[in-house]
């Protein structure tokens, strides 16, 4: 098994980042981690980047939230009836409040919940090849590569538009 070394190259402007990120993933070598001072979608889409499962989570809170809404309300209305002024006991206008109510909750807490299962957080240790330059007004690509493909691996994102390449060390 060869040693895979980070390549680390900077880039003047996010279009110049973005066919830097397609022209590696063409060339097979898979995913770069890219260092960017601003979101960016398009850095997103070039990466093929999945959807985040947390959107299912909420979704699911929240109507497991609406239907426990309509539920208590409904279910202490039959078990406790009380007539009021004529009104019908099961009424759903004043329990739609408490559905909202319930909804928003419980979508919230499922959020939360979904963040903590799916989140991928942050490793402490310093990232080989991160600069501060990253940060302010470039934005950078990192390849792991084998030390026989890095000649080729640094052709491809000059032609891209790379201002500078760095080679790490292992």
């Amino acid at each position: 098994m060869t040693a895979r070394t980070p390549l680390t190259a900077s880039f003047a402007d996010e279009e110049s980042c973005v066919r830097a990120v397609a022209a590696v993933r063409a060339a097979g070598f898979g995913r770069p981690r890219v260092f960017s001072p601003c979101a960016s979608e398009r850095i997103e889409e070039a990466l093929q980047m999945r959807r985040s499962p947390v959107r299912r989570w909420v979704l699911c809170g929240g109507i497991t939230g609406c239907l426990s809404g309509f539920a208590l309300t409904i279910g202490l209305s039959t078990s406790y009836p009380r007539m009021t002024a004529g009104m019908p006991i099961v009424s759903i206008p004043p329990f739609v409040i408490i559905a909202f109510e319930l909804t928003i909750l419980f979508g919230a807490l499922s959020g939360v919940l979904g963040f903590l299962v799916h989140g991928e957080f942050p490793v402490r240790a310093p990232v080989p090849g991160y600069g501060a330059r990253f940060s302010n007004d470039c934005f950078g690509v990192q390849i792991e590569c084998a030390a026989d493909d890095q000649a080729r691996a640094e052709e491809i994102v000059r032609a891209a538009g790379a201002v500078e390449v760095v080679h790490e060390v292992a």
